[in-house]
């Protein structure tokens, strides 16, 4: 019976791994950084457990579910899977902006879909042709809840169906470089491939750490900057139980060497943790704590693996 359950459950991380990377590139454009969502699993499994111990956070979420569906004509929860690409632009010498589009993958009918926005638009809506492609843009104005768990300001909107099982959403700009990548996609294979690392996660992403992009952190003393300008890419994955949701992060550094001695920097910073964990408010308290308990920082050749994880009702405690 154990064999047979095991040989079931690694069939069904086989195959979901597979569906994912059959249609994780699709439209994406060069980016610096994806990452991959399963957004069946994260409305249906995850937002449940952290929230299910607090019936109104549980019903205000799926409310503000159904207001993005009202606010926009989309239905979050038609989406299989979503991709996003975001590249960093550089505005200013102190400004580091994310450029970012959202391919959703499902099951999508053209001509609703587009009516229903339109409809949720009311009347501040436009249509553009882009290289044959109809983008529907509207004006939002609001603050929303994406997945009913992130704060987002929602200004406009352009939204395009690609193909009856995908759909682009982000600014116009965005939604042009999505369109002109075209079915193959533009992302590089090997941060995808960071992104499906963990098959069983409910998202996993991947991102190119540009020297640029290092060169405005902020991170105190000498030694420590040049530990962290040692990174080159990191990649992760969040996955989730009834009762936990778990984070793992890597660090891909220039040398086995930098890898060491970046995990010997987080460790100093673990030890001060406490000291400032203390000061914390609940429930912001609680959360750190239960953080830094199951913290685990491995260092693997060139790479730093940092682990952990956290109950669902702390993390619950911190969403308003």
């Amino acid at each position: 019976m154990i064999v047979l359950l095991s040989s079931a459950l690694v069939g069904q991380g086989q195959r979901r791994a597979a569906a994912a990377t059959s249609d994780a590139a699709n439209y994406l454009p060069a980016s610096d950084a994806v990452a991959i969502i399963d957004a069946k699993r994260l409305l249906n499994e995850t937002m449940p457990s952290i929230l299910g111990n607090d019936p109104a956070k549980l019903a205000q979420a799926n409310a503000e579910v159904e207001k993005f569906k009202t606010r926009t004509g989309i239905d979050p929860r038609s989406f299989d899977r979503v991709a996003l690409g975001v590249r960093f632009t550089y505005p200013n010498a102190n400004t580091t902006k994310l450029e970012t589009v959202a391919i959703a993958h499902g099951t999508f009918d053209a001509k609703s879909l587009i009516a229903s926005a339109r409809a949720a638009a009311n009347g501040k809506a436009r249509e553009e042709k882009y290289r044959g492609a109809t983008i529907t843009i509207i004006n939002v104005n609001d603050q929303m809840k994406v997945f009913g768990l992130w704060n987002m300001k929602v200004d406009q909107l352009a939204i395009c169906v690609l193909d009856p099982n995908s759909l682009a959403m982000g600014s116009v700009a965005n939604v042009h470089a999505a369109i002109d990548a075209g079915k193959r996609g533009r992302a590089s294979a090997d941060l995808i491939s960071l992104a499906l690392r963990d098959p069983n996660a409910v998202a996993g992403f991947g991102a190119n750490v540009p020297r640029e992009l290092l060169n405005k952190l902020d991170v105190g003393n000498d030694t420590m900057a040049k530990d962290v300008s040692s990174i080159q890419q990191v990649y992760g994955s969040i996955g989730s139980t009834q009762t936990d949701v778990s984070i793992m992060l890597v660090a891909k550094t220039d040398s086995v060497q930098s890898a060491k001695n970046l995990g010997d920097t987080v460790q100093g910073l673990q030890q001060l943790g406490g000291l400032f964990i203390g000061r914390l408010a609940q429930p912001r308290k609680a959360l750190a704590e239960n953080a830094l308990a199951n913290l685990k920082i491995t260092p693997r050749g060139n790479e730093l693996e940092i682990r952990t994880q956290v109950t669902a009702a702390n993390l619950a405690a911190l969403i308003k």
